[in-house]
């Protein structure tokens, strides 16, 4: 199995028990070995009562894309850590994209850098996300 192949399956059966992505409105537009893309349209129930994007649903957009990012090598990984910075808001219609780099990734422990962006380009948040790999796997491989 090739380590794009191992990245897609994993994400396949982490999407399959994921409610809350799902429930948000989100999909997966790509994943790859310790990368992630995922994106959700700005709907009237993510705005706060400043009429921007809920700062908790862009947290959410870009802890996704982390997860699915650290989660690419078939090895149940968890958020040890995250901080994010807000720069711009995201408006009501408007499609954000959030998108996983690894940074990092050795033994248990892996750093991820996730940048959400607008329709336009701009940057939205910055997220920094530190993993931790735990026992388990999303599925079974065959033995070589």
């Amino acid at each position: 199995m090739t380590p794009q192949e191992r990245a897609e399956r994993s994400a396949e059966a982490m999407w399959a028990r994921d409610a809350a992505s799902k429930w948000l409105g989100m999909k997966i537009d790509s994943v790859g070995p310790g990368t992630a893309t995922l994106s959700f349209l700005v709907m009237p129930h993510h705005v706060n009562g400043n009429g921007i994007c809920h700062g908790g649903y862009i947290f959410t957009l870009a802890d996704s894309a982390f997860a699915f990012a650290c989660n690419s090598y078939n090895a149940i990984t968890v958020a040890q850590q995250n901080q994010i910075s807000y720069l711009t808001p995201g408006r009501e219609g408007e499609r954000l994209t959030a998108s996983a780099v690894e940074t990092s990734r050795a033994g248990r422990s892996g750093v991820y850098d996730i940048t959400v962006t607008g329709e336009d380009g701009r940057k939205v948040a910055l997220m920094r996300g530190l993993s931790r790999t735990i026992k388990g796997t999303h599925f079974e491989e065959e033995s070589a």
